[in-house]
């Protein structure tokens, strides 16, 4: 096995990975029972997926190819700036029009904060 072979191998690996991680995310988001745990589900896990799979494919262009991809690199950068911070805002736009939450959710921190 050559050099060639193996950062293929572990380019995959990480491609892999990372749409484990977006299936797992998919799966989250169908089975948990309200929003707040759906939305948590979605921006973790798919951040983490989505992630992977760019940070694969930036391996991919700088080691085959030799190509230094500036915009798969701000991909990374946006993704993992933006995707938790939007997913925040919107449960407390959620949580503000007082969408209920699941009758097994045990404890509610926010109730005394912002209502």
């Amino acid at each position: 096995m050559n050099g060639n072979n193996l950062i293929e191998l572990s380019i995959a690996i990480i491609i892999l990975t990372g749409t484990i991680f977006v299936f797992i995310s998919a799966i989250g988001f169908i089975r948990l029972p309200d929003v707040y745990n759906r939305a948590h589900a979605l921006s973790k896990s798919s951040t983490l997926g989505v992630l992977f799979v760019l940070l694969g494919t930036f391996l991919f262009f700088l080691f085959m190819e030799g190509y230094f991809s500036i915009k798969i690199f701000l991909g990374i950068f946006f993704v993992f700036l933006t995707a938790p911070v939007s997913s925040h805002v919107i449960l407390r736009a959620a949580y503000r029009s007082q969408v209920p939450m699941a009758k097994e959710s045990v404890q509610d921190d926010l109730k005394d904060a912002i209502l």
